[in-house]
């Protein structure tokens, strides 16, 4: 058995800092893993995480430039 928690909608939506709407839809659309447990949907914490870091954007490093412009 696996020791990862499962979240609920709603404490996926506190931990992305949405509503309970945008983790809906990423289970409707099947942008997430998630779990049916009868009625109840539950996601696993590390599909939350995998999902955050597939999403993540790294800033571009620019080299800095010797010279800066004049006054």
């Amino acid at each position: 058995m696996t020791t990862d928690p499962y979240l609920s909608v709603d404490q996926v939506a506190e931990l992305l800092g949405t509503t309970a709407r945008f983790p809906r839809r990423l289970i409707e659309e099947r942008r997430i893993r998630y779990v049916k447990v009868g009625r109840h949907i539950r996601i696993p914490k590390s599909a939350v995480e995998e999902f955050i870091q597939s999403r993540t954007v790294e800033p571009l490093r620019r080299p800095r430039t010797r010279h800066r412009r004049a006054a």
